[in-house]
């Protein structure tokens, strides 16, 4: 008589926790390097998504909020990739919301125009999704 014997199991651990989520192909250290401090927290305090008084930043209250203020960690930066991630559209970059809210024309945004097509900010955004 024949054993009959089942494949081992194998344990390949917890599931990612990102499955579904768009992981531009620059990932996360693109995210540090040019889409926090170009796109989300530039230099001029005027623009960007977490610009003094609210909007996107801990205080605001926003369905997408970052954390870290001027010098953000690296497990701040962890958080905030993560928090772009559900705004952003892997087969269309182009209309992700991260960038369509901001853009000047595009989709109303409480917080008014932010970005120009084409200008820098955009440039980073677009750059991200890039090989």
């Amino acid at each position: 008589m024949a054993l009959l014997t089942g494949c081992p199991t194998v344990d390949l651990g917890d599931t990612p926790s990102d499955i579904g989520l768009c992981n531009p192909p620059k990932g996360v250290e693109y995210f540090t390097t040019e889409v926090w401090p170009t796109f989300v927290r530039p230099t001029d305090a005027s623009k960007g998504c977490t610009r003094t008084g609210a909007c996107h930043n801990e205080a605001g209250g926003n369905l997408l909020n970052f954390r870290g203020g001027a010098t953000p960690s690296a497990s701040d930066f962890t958080f905030n990739y993560r928090q772009t991630q559900i705004h952003l559209n892997c087969g269309n970059p182009e209309a992700s919301p991260l960038r369509t809210k901001p853009l000047s024309g595009l989709d109303p945004h409480g917080g008014m125009d932010l970005i120009q097509p084409g200008d820098a900010a955009d440039m980073a955004f677009l750059l991200w999704f890039e090989e």
